[in-house]
């Protein structure tokens, strides 16, 4: 009938080992609160043999891409996101 997770991807993050994991794509803003805790699990991820492809973009708070999204740093960020995706 198909084959069942053996790992939930709602709790992923917290789990010791990351081995087997999908390959990631993380953005965050480099003065978002959660930057470290992101900067942290891709580390995690490359260290447990995961593909993990991160972006920190300076000075931007969290949901910096809401907040302007016209801005040049928002457009790369997306332009990012949309070359990851296609890579699927």
């Amino acid at each position: 009938m198909g084959v069942a997770l053996t790992i939930d991807p709602e709790v992923a993050a917290a789990r010791p080992d990351l081995t087997g994991l999908p390959p990631a794509y993380l953005d965050v803003g480099d003065l978002d609160i959660f930057r470290d805790e992101d900067v942290d699990y891709a580390r995690r991820l490359a260290a447990a043999g995961v593909a993990a492809e991160l972006h920190v973009h300076p000075g931007c708070p969290h949901g910096f891409d809401a907040f302007g999204f016209d801005t040049s740093v928002s457009r790369r960020a997306m332009a990012d996101r949309i070359r990851r995706l296609r890579q699927l």
